[in-house]
């Protein structure tokens, strides 16, 4: 088995995440946690339901805002990562939405890479800036360039840490030290690599957003998304949270949780936080097999002549195999990507598989593959796609737990 080690070893990883206590005693001394599936809680007295309404106690109130579920699921996650705090919500796009929504305001803008999810794409340029939010594009593995774009209205740096499908890295460290001079917070969607592999605090990332669907959820499961606040920046333009500036370590955290996701309704839902903490316990090691499998395959991928080129950045020969390695070690994801020389030959490719699954999503405990550029990307102009690097021949594989030759075998014979 490959060391997947950093500066937390699994080993700690795993027993911070079983150690971690309920904040109340189970009667029946569970093991895993309960599923709470209630709405309401009852108090004995209206003065404790003031108390707790007005936050002056930890006491649960509406499920809409806590849940004992969804907020044990939240401690496991922020004992494992060292963060200030974490928000779990019912998808990746809730938590880059309610990040978003959080710091953004009319007449500001954030600066970003025209590298991105479909979606996340289409919630920048289109849902933000219906309501004032200028989004300006730039290359993040320039960052002089990423300098140049932030001014005084701007409220953050976001970006992907290996961009999907353009597989594309940009130095962490580097961005977080132009988004910290100029004194806005850096934004990373984690979800390709999970943390229990990689500490994106180490590299100056000051929030994560994580859809939870992927790895977290242990198989597909269930929809989720995280926001793991790091508490460590607190220069924030954003007047409602330039006001809470001295007053709360985190007012970024004091606002999303206060006002942002109570008023979007967002909030995880105690099934899924329960499937999800689960997930968390496995987490690592799927990872390490996942990700083992994906580099092996990437190997033995560019051998096959129909493959134009193959693109993994735990590749010696891909571009960014220097950066990805410093950040990420030797086993960036379980994600890779793969040319061939047609739209159409995509297409008969794909109808020829037997074992990997023709499907969205990324790291099920199955393979699935897709052609993104007809499918999260489809609605898109191809004057777009051309901008976004989105190619017709790009095929993209998510690698779960199958045997490498089982793999390998599947995609030999769908070659032609």
């Amino acid at each position: 088995m490959p060391n997947f080690s950093k500066e937390m070893n699994e080993k700690e990883y795993e027993a911070k995440l079983l150690g971690t206590p309920y904040p109340k005693q189970d009667p029946y001394g569970a093991l895993s946690m309960p599923v709470y599936r209630t709405l309401a809680y009852e108090f004995s007295t209206a003065e404790d339901m003031e108390a707790a309404f007005c936050g002056r106690t930890g006491e649960h109130t509406y499920s809409r805002i806590t849940n004992p579920t969804v907020q044990h699921f939240e401690e496991r996650v922020k004992r494992v990562t060292g963060a200030y705090g974490v928000t779990a919500l019912n998808s990746g796009m809730a938590a880059i939405s309610n990040t978003l929504i959080t710091l953004a305001w009319s007449g500001g803008n954030l600066v970003t890479s025209r590298h991105l999810f479909g979606n996340t794409y289409s919630f920048f340029v289109s849902t933000l800036n219906a309501f004032g939010v200028e989004v300006r594009f730039c290359d993040m593995t320039n960052p002089g360039e990423a300098s140049e774009a932030i001014d005084e209205q701007t409220c953050g740096l976001f970006l992907e840490i290996i961009t999907n499908p353009q597989m594309e890295v940009a130095d962490l460290a580097q961005l977080s030290e132009v988004a910290h001079a100029k004194g806005v917070p850096l934004i990373a969607d984690t979800t390709i690599v999970p943390f229990s592999a990689f500490h994106a605090v180490d590299f100056g990332v000051d929030v994560e957003v994580v859809a939870s669907t992927k790895y977290i959820s242990g198989g597909a499961t269930s929809l989720g998304g995280l926001i793991i606040d790091y508490g460590r920046f607190d220069r924030y333009r954003t007047p409602a949270l330039k006001a809470l500036a001295g007053a709360v370590q985190s007012p970024f955290h004091f606002r999303l949780r206060k006002e942002v996701h109570r008023n979007l309704g967002a909030y995880m839902t105690s099934d899924v936080a329960y499937l999800q903490s689960l997930g968390l316990e496995t987490l690592q090691a799927r990872f390490e097999r996942q990700a083992a499998a994906c580099k092996e395959l990437a190997e033995k991928l560019q051998s096959l002549p129909q493959i134009q080129v193959v693109n993994y950045t735990g590749l010696q020969e891909n571009p960014f195999y220097e950066v990805s390695k410093k950040q990420f070690g030797e086993y960036p994801g379980a994600m890779l990507t793969f040319d061939l020389e047609s739209k159409e030959q995509c297409f008969g490719f794909l109808n020829r598989l037997k074992l990997i699954r023709r499907a969205t999503n990324l790291f099920d405990n199955r393979s699935l593959i897709i052609h993104p550029a007809s499918t999260i990307f489809g609605t898109f102009t191809a004057l777009q796609r051309e901008t976004m690097n989105v190619k017709e021949t790009t095929i993209r594989l998510s690698v779960g737990l199958e045997s490498v030759d089982s793999l390998l075998e599947d995609i030999r014979q769908a070659l032609v």
